[in-house]
């Protein structure tokens, strides 16, 4: 089929319409379709007239008007996938020198578990507490605790946390952040890798532990040592701490009752050599908890003749959690 310049052409591949620009060859010509012009093989290309003849006109469709417009169907809610209990930390800047520094880190507890939890934190650093809060954080929900000045992120707070579910499962422990592996969370968020960072506190909320009956140790006085003795044994200790973290380095996985022996040996072994040095006072750290070793230290005392008197009063440093003990001599 022959076409010359001018003619009007519809191209039989994709059905457009465009005009012969100029004429290639026998074989081809350039085509201007919407104000692209480009070669196409005259066998390609057609006149649109029989498309034009064939091509029904548009019949107009009357507007349907629905009695009731249908409802549509929503998706159902897509189950969020339980991850646990975190801490997660996002810092706060400020600017100081043209350059931005951290000045405080703030603190959120995140409860990804399909449950409601009461929760209780406390955040410390020796004995002194910075924030303490207890309440109910609903499933999947998050919650602001407080602001940790940077600086003293530097003493390691201790992040004491404990969770509690309807079903009276639990989980509990303590949170410490190494200024090490500080550093690096806050050198990767002001790269931009990051925004905040977080540390998974439990995945599950567990039964608690069945705790066994304590039988406290019988208590037995070992007599004194002799002076030849004396000069083997270690020096007395104005303060003994009985925190079995203190006594023990592999403490974990021991009972009750074998952690309770250990504290209980090591308050006898400092409590002879304070008589053998004639030693006037001396502090025992017991802690709070549930009371029982602070009972058995005051049982232990109480069968001491070297001990005047012992007292279990607040302190601005150890609170309940310390006796103070004198000792008399003939």
């Amino acid at each position: 089929m022959k076409f010359s310049p001018g003619d009007k052409v519809v191209l039989k591949r994709t059905g457009e319409e465009g005009r012969v620009v100029a004429v290639i060859n026998k074989q081809m010509a350039e085509v201007d379709v919407n104000g692209t012009i480009f070669p196409v093989y005259m066998e390609e290309m057609d006149h649109p007239y029989l498309k034009w003849f064939t091509q029904k006109a548009p019949t107009q469709r009357k507007a349907f008007i629905p009695e009731q417009l249908p409802v549509e169907k929503l998706p159902p809610n897509a189950k969020r996938m339980a991850t646990g209990a975190y801490l997660s930390f996002i810092p706060e800047f400020r600017t100081e020198d043209m350059e931005d520094v951290v000045s405080h880190i703030k603190v959120f507890l995140i409860n990804e578990l399909p449950v409601n939890v009461k929760f209780t934190y406390d955040a410390r650093i020796v004995d002194r507490s910075l924030f303490r809060h207890e309440g109910m954080l609903h499933s999947f929900g998050n919650l602001y605790l407080h602001s940790i000045p940077y600086g003293d992120m530097n003493d390691q707070p201790r992040l004491n946390w404990s969770l509690k579910g309807p079903d009276n499962k639990e989980a509990g422990g303590v949170l410490r952040i190494k200024p090490a592996k500080l550093f690096e969370h806050i050198t990767a968020i002001m790269a931009g890798k990051e925004s905040s960072f977080s540390y998974l506190l439990a995945n599950e909320l567990k039964e608690p532990e069945k705790e066994e009956p304590f039988v406290p140790p019988p208590i037995k006085i070992q007599p004194l040592p002799t002076p030849a003795q004396n000069l083997q044994t270690e020096p007395p200790k104005q303060l003994v701490d009985l925190h079995i973290e203190q006594l023990r380095s592999n403490w974990r996985g021991l009972s009750n009752a074998e952690i309770i022996k250990i504290q209980l040996d090591t308050l006898e072994r400092y409590l002879h050599l304070a008589i053998v040095h004639h030693q006037e006072r001396m502090i025992v750290i017991h802690g709070l908890g549930k009371g029982k070793l602070r009972d058995e230290v005051h049982a232990i005392l109480k069968a001491t003749p070297e001990v005047a008197r012992y007292k279990n009063e607040w302190s601005g440093k150890y609170g309940f959690g310390a006796t103070e003990v004198t000792f008399k001599y003939r």
